[in-house]
């Protein structure tokens, strides 16, 4: 159904290489971003009160085309169970048909790729065994330090802090990852085989690129809405999570980062009227919904509970606040604070 090295190789190709830098600038991001990580982890412990677990998941720092290809892969654990009923149902396609129709979808993926692959500066990959991945982009990082005239060691460790509170989350939380796993299986295990077509495939797979709504419109039940809902307040939960943390170190440790968030933000908006376009069209508009109204739901609890009466979301995977929650904090609050 989907040719993943189509995927990977035209996605790569038009992320491109970056800005123009020196073989001595380019080692010191690295390094800079290397340390800026494990430094992280001490700020984000201290602030949050989460603490990482020995078992701890590998910082990578990447070009554009090592994060396409990460995420060709994580695509490829969640969309192949679904191929595999496919298959089981009306066999697999065969000869030509398969040939064509593979690269078509790979293709289809690897041009959304390649525009966020020259956009996103860091990710936690949680698909990646044994324990998931931390994934800095480095040439993203520089582009855009360049772009809002930001002083570089202090964007590169605001960076850092947002993203390593996402590997603090997984790694010292040790359900997160199986509990996010497990409701991609339920999703997948909730479509019925009679209904599983190419189509529907074809949708999941626009779904994955950001296609708007079409995934509310591929898992339709009652029950698949429902796992939907708790897996967007997860995710709206650990972005706004991250943001808030890096906004509450930050002062502390960066002194610019007024600055920076203050310009950032106005990026987060798109910079141009095509920009904007493709922002909306791949659903990232949706994805800053994720930031805003998850921040919100975070320091509404920790403003009228504290950090440590906050920190009961992470104790058990009932704790976590669905969509709805996600606008109300009190209504969580109430279920699980009393």
């Amino acid at each position: 159904m989907v040719d993943w090295e189509v995927a990977a190789s035209l996605g790569a190709r038009l992320a491109g290489d970056g800005p123009s830098v020196t073989s001595g600038e380019a080692a010191a991001v690295v390094a800079e971003l290397r340390a800026g990580a494990e430094r992280s982890t001490g700020l984000v412990r201290d602030y949050t009160g989460l603490v990482a677990h020995d078992r701890t998941a590998p910082v990578l720092v990447v070009d554009r085309a090592g994060w396409v290809l990460a995420n060709t892969q994580s695509f490829q654990t969640i969309i192949d169970p679904l191929v595999a009923k496919l298959s089981e149902k009306k066999g697999p396609p065969t000869g030509l048909a398969q040939a064509i129709g593979s690269r078509v979808t790979g293709a289809e993926i690897g041009l959304v790729l390649g525009f966020l692959g020259s956009k996103v500066l860091g990710q936690f990959d949680p698909f990646f065994q044994p324990d998931g991945r931390l994934l800095l982009v480095a040439p993203n990082i520089v582009t855009v330090e360049r772009e809002l005239q930001a002083d570089p060691t202090d964007f590169r460790l605001w960076v850092c802090l947002h993203e390593e509170t996402h590997r603090v989350q997984f790694t010292a939380v040790p359900w997160m990852r199986e509990h996010l796993f497990g409701e991609v299986r339920a999703l997948g295990e909730s479509v019925e085989p009679a209904k599983l077509t190419e189509d529907v495939i074809t949708r999941l797979v626009d779904s994955l690129k950001g296609g708007g709504g079409s995934l509310a419109e591929v898992m339709a039940t009652p029950e698949q809405r429902a796992i939907l809902d708790r897996v967007t307040g997860m995710m709206s939960l650990l972005e706004g999570h991250a943001d808030v943390v890096m906004d509450g170190v930050g002062p502390s440790v960066i002194p610019s980062v007024a600055s920076i968030r203050s310009k950032f933000n106005r990026r987060r908006q798109g910079v141009g009227t095509l920009d904007k376009i493709l922002r909306r069209l791949l659903g990232l508009e949706a994805k800053m919904a994720q930031y805003r109204d998850g921040a919100a739901f975070v320091r509404a609890v920790i403003d009228k509970a504290g950090m440590e009466q906050f920190n009961a979301v992470f104790e058990a995977a009932d704790n976590l606040p669905d969509k709805a929650e996600i606008a109300d904090p009190d209504r969580w609050m109430s279920r699980v604070l009393g």
